[in-house]
């Protein structure tokens, strides 16, 4: 036998170290910071390492696979330094979309967020007096100026709010609430984990998809501490179905002196009914149905800040702010700001369509005409422009969108859109996704739908350019 030296072949003796492979990569793309391209070198490289082992890498140590290791490590750097959130434009039609941000701010929001960013503020000084004051200002009056209730109450979240709620007024007791509302919200958050956390005893009643007024009756005990409903987010029952009518569970409730709590989710202070709202989004209308206490989003169909809206009687609203919980779950200052900026503008009839979740609502096809004219413009001259990548097919649609983020999950809104055909639309939807300035977009029946109810009139030439990026990553066709 031969006396030569059997060579280890093991592609991982090829990898350079992290430190080598940061150093490679910052030569080639200096404006990445260095902690994201150490960061993301040593995740590939380990990545690497276990496919190798587990036998599912085709690495193999070469010149070219080095070089797109570098250019791996490269973009995935870029992508953990780049700034989050990012600005998108929103091309989809869901007005209150979860994955983008819900409900945009207003102009006035924004300049308000801004001026309290900028230096020190009064947040908790009553200036007139130079000693300690609230750090909800004039929210509270203004949400009661807005819906008649007897107090409110600002925390950071729904969720935040519904466990207030229930510590403050059912804390170690039952509360009764219809089997077909103990939903799973975003996030898997479930109402019956939120109850549990509260420190209250879950009592159901009712079945699925059934409940009546004798349930709730039934079911009141001296354990009970109140009767709660919540809204169904993100799906509707149809079929053999039931509920009880809230004014007759209000009626229940105070005829044995317990409190009836609704959470609504999405709840708004305008009456929208003549743009198709259903009754149930419109809170002022629940408190006079008799309801003691709702609670809802800020960021949702009120169109302002992440924020949990709680108001009603004055002596369960105070109770809350008495309650320790309150300060762990009370807002900023920049929270404060935006949703006072927001009220101010619903409380101006003449202003409240700044608020750019009212007027993605109440604009019905005619208004979008100008619109989608425009954008139908832009899309038919870079199409035509690049018809290398391809010959689009561009025309005018009518189309129906969700409302979004949880809210009214049956109801759709009318509108128009930009189809693109003729391509692959999920490449183009990639495309328009990965430009400087993203546009996110909705596929459906191999065709791109540019919606634009959902766009702002500065969106437009953004659209254009973002659609330029795109068809240039498309290459030539086929």
């Amino acid at each position: 036998m031969g006396s030569q030296k059997k060579v280890n072949s093991d592609p991982r003796r090829s990898l350079p170290s992290v430190d080598r492979l940061t150093a490679q990569v910052r030569v080639s793309d200096p404006d990445l910071p260095e902690w994201a391209v150490i960061r993301t070198s040593r995740d590939v490289l380990e990545t690497i390492r276990r496919e190798i082992s587990e036998g599912k890498s085709r690495f193999t140590g070469s010149s070219e696979d080095l070089v797109r290791l570098e250019r791996e490590v490269s973009a995935a750097a870029g992508r953990l330094a780049a700034p989050h959130p990012r600005p998108v434009i929103n091309a989809t039609g869901v007005v209150l979309h979860t994955n983008l941000g819900r409900a945009p701010l207003a102009p006035a929001a924004a300049e308000a967020v801004a001026r309290a960013l900028d230096g020190y503020s009064n947040l908790e000084l009553d200036l007139e007096t130079g000693r300690r004051g609230s750090r909800m200002g004039s929210l509270e009056a203004k949400l009661l100026a807005l819906s008649g209730a007897e107090a409110a109450l600002v925390v950071n979240n729904n969720a935040a709010a519904l466990l207030l709620a229930l510590n403050t007024l059912a804390l170690g007791r039952e509360v009764v609430v219809s089997r077909g509302e103990l939903v799973e919200i975003g996030g898997s958050f479930r109402v019956p984990a939120i109850m549990e956390r509260a420190g209250v005893r879950l009592a159901e009643v009712g079945t699925t998809n059934r409940t009546h007024l004798h349930d709730y009756e039934s079911a009141i005990r001296p354990e009970t501490a109140l009767l709660l409903k919540v809204h169904r987010s993100n799906f509707e029952q149809r079929g053999f179905v039931a509920e009880a009518d809230v004014g007759e569970i209000a009626q229940v409730a105070h005829a044995h002196d317990l409190p009836f709590v609704e959470d609504l989710g999405s709840g708004t202070l305008l009456d929208l009914s003549s743009q198709g709202l259903p009754g149930e989004a419109f809170a002022p209308g629940r408190l006079a149905l008799g309801v003691d206490v709702i609670c809802f989003s800020g960021d949702k169909l009120l169109g302002g800040p992440q924020a949990g809206i709680l108001m009603g009687k004055r002596e369960h609203i105070e109770a809350m702010k008495k309650n320790p919980l309150a300060r762990a779950l009370r807002v900023d200052k920049l929270t404060v700001a935006a949703l006072d900026a927001t009220l101010d503008l619903m409380l101006d009839p003449s202003r409240a369509h700044e608020v750019p979740t009212i007027s993605g609502l109440r604009s019905d096809t005619e208004a979008l005409e100008p619109r989608v004219a425009r954008v139908q413009e832009i899309v038919s001259r870079i199409t035509a422009a690049h018809a290398e990548s391809g010959v689009w097919k561009v025309r005018v649609a009518p189309t129906e969108a969700a409302v979004g983020g949880g809210s009214l999950p049956e109801h759709r809104i009318a509108g128009l859109a930009v189809v693109l055909e003729g391509g692959s639309a999920h490449a183009l939807a990639e495309g328009l996704r990965a430009a400087p300035s993203p546009v996110l977009a909705r596929v459906r029946d191999d065709a791109l739908w540019l919606d634009v109810r959902t766009l702002r009139d500065g969106d437009l030439d953004r659209v254009g350019e973002a659609l330029v990026d795109a068809l240039a990553s498309l290459g030539p066709a086929a």
